[in-house]
């Protein structure tokens, strides 16, 4: 599997293209957890947000479908023993309704094949006036991030769409999800993170 393959190598990879963006993307999604709340995490990559989030939660549970992503994450957050880290399928969330605080998705959404079968999942599991965040890569300029994007490509991962801020808005809206709030983090690759309180 793709990301298995590129787990050991790719926080090298961010961080000497992205890293602005690639750090300042996790302190911006901490900034939505509270001490006292559960937080799930799918798609969490090497443990990138998850470091942050650990920092701040009560409870986190990380999930990935790459086992050698999550290899890293847990030896990443390994001194948070708040943090679990289990494989699992974003689109097909093993848990109760209304479980958690917050559900954290970065940077998955563009890959998805049925992007709005994970985005139902995540309302599923969030509390009603909890919050999903949902941070994802975007070009600002026809150039921006295009090479990264290529490089990725070349390597075999499988974009099923890209973003700039206004389609990235436009795609919720086109979900059904009126009131999103945007925060962009800024950088060589910039990530848009939207944010939905579930009614």
């Amino acid at each position: 599997m793709f990301w298995d393959k590129i787990s050991p190598l790719y926080d090298l990879f961010e961080n000497v293209y992205n890293r602005k963006v690639y750090t300042g993307t996790g302190k911006k999604v901490a900034d939505f957890i509270e001490p006292s709340d559960e937080v799930l995490e799918c798609a969490c990559g090497t443990g990138a947000i998850s470091i942050y989030i650990a920092q701040k939660c009560k409870k986190l549970i990380a999930t990935d479908f790459a086992p050698g992503m999550l290899r890293q994450a847990a030896k990443k957050c390994r001194k948070y023993t708040n943090a679990a880290f289990q494989k699992a399928d974003i689109t097909k969330i093993k848990c109760k309704d209304a479980r958690f605080d917050k559900v954290v998705a970065g940077n998955v959404i563009h890959l998805l094949p049925e992007p709005e079968k994970a985005l139902h999942e995540l309302e599923r599991v969030v509390k009603p006036g909890g919050k999903i965040i949902i941070p994802t890569y975007i070009n600002m300029s026809k150039e921006s991030g295009t090479a990264a994007v290529k490089f990725i490509t070349l390597l075999g991962a499988d974009f099923k769409r890209q973003f700039d801020l206004e389609s990235y808005k436009k795609f919720f809206e086109d979900m059904g999800y009126k009131e999103v709030s945007y925060y962009v983090v800024d950088g060589r690759m910039p990530c848009a993170i939207a944010v939905i309180t579930k009614d």
